[in-house]
């Protein structure tokens, strides 16, 4: 392709994000795009299921001219055409993340400048991503704090390997604004959901319990809802925390797993959303990564502050600076580290 910003896949961290990232800002940017050696550094390397998944819901908002969207492909071309919102449903087919598929259509239906409507078939809670309630709880009410209007329904649950779980997401006409997170604020209370579906009634208690003995060390008033859902495919659960302050959202999540105890997953989820509020944090690790794109494309500049730069996030900005003017200035103090977003408006 003539004029087209190669990217190198392999750059960085060098995972799936990278993709999802990339079709996004070329949707928005209109600069078509060529990557290469995709997931690189995974085993096995290529595009997973979620991935061909991603790249092909954003080109089908902004009508992209796409080559190499398959399994195991490892160079993917995107021509994007102009955004335009309305109705779709996309089906992952698997149980990959229907969460890691929706951070890279969100920018792009958001950027669409009318109203979307978006079905996402696959997995709600699986490992390696954010389950669904981190993505309802904590990532959506940041947005709505930037100005983005979103409306989450999840339809039923779906889990490894069948998938199968729906979730559907609407937006309506947003406008960017900046987020400053300077200072931390104490939270008045910490929320949260310990589910399972298909499951027995004491594994979500156990996390409950675990994650209740752990927080109340914090000191700050917990209350974990627990679920059992029967109407589900497959068997499966969760705990998700988040702890809302008077100008952000921190949040934790984990994935129930197969030969790991129900407490060690209340204990762990517990302990890392105190471990945020102990450094001052005002972006959990998981949000400074995904927030990322949403600050650059803000108008103004933003700020916050988080325990560490996760790979994922290096790897972003990196990304984000090849294809917007927005420029990231990074200031590690002892326990924290401080991030401005520094966005041209003129």
């Amino acid at each position: 392709m003539r004029n087209a910003l190669e990217i190198d896949g392999a750059e960085g961290e060098g995972g799936g994000q990278l993709v999802r990232t990339a079709v996004a800002l070329s949707a928005i940017t209109g600069m078509p795009i060529r990557v290469h050696n995709i997931r690189a550094k995974r085993a096995p390397p290529g595009l997973a299921p979620q991935h061909v998944a991603a790249v092909q819901a954003v080109a089908a908002l902004c009508t992209a001219s796409i080559e190499g969207a398959t399994m195991r492909s490892a160079t993917l071309e995107f021509v994007p055409g102009p955004l335009a919102p309305g109705e779709f449903a996309f089906n992952v087919g698997t149980a990959g993340s229907i969460a890691l598929v929706l951070q890279a259509l969100l920018p792009a239906m958001v950027r669409a400048l009318g109203a979307c409507r978006v079905r996402v078939t696959g997995g709600t809670d699986v490992r390696a991503a954010p389950p669904v309630d981190y993505f309802r709880n904590v990532l959506l009410p940041l947005l709505a704090r930037m100005g983005v209007v979103t409306e989450c329904m999840v339809r039923r649950r779906g889990y490894y390997p069948r998938g199968g779980g729906e979730v559907e997401i609407r937006t309506g006409v947003s406008h960017l604004q900046p987020l400053l997170l300077d200072r931390p604020d104490k939270p008045a209370a910490i929320d949260g959901l310990a589910h399972v579906s298909n499951l027995p009634s004491h594994i979500p208690e156990r996390m409950r319990g675990a994650a209740l003995a752990r927080l109340a060390r914090t000191r700050v008033p917990a209350k974990i809802e627990e679920q059992v859902l029967s109407e589900a495919i497959g068997q499966g659960g969760a705990i998700v925390l988040w702890a809302h302050t008077e100008e952000a959202v921190l949040g934790a999540g984990r994935v129930a797993e197969r030969g790991v105890r129900s407490e060690a997953l209340g204990e762990a989820v517990a302990a890392e959303i105190a471990a945020d509020l102990a450094a001052g944090a005002t972006l959990d690790v998981h949000a400074a990564d995904q927030m990322l794109v949403w600050l650059a494309l803000a108008r103004g500049d933003s700020s916050f502050a988080t325990r560490e730069i996760t790979p994922h996030a290096a790897t972003a900005m990196w990304l984000i600076e090849r294809f917007l003017p927005a420029r990231f200035d990074v200031r590690r103090e002892p326990g924290l580290t401080r991030v401005q977003v520094r966005v041209p408006t003129a």
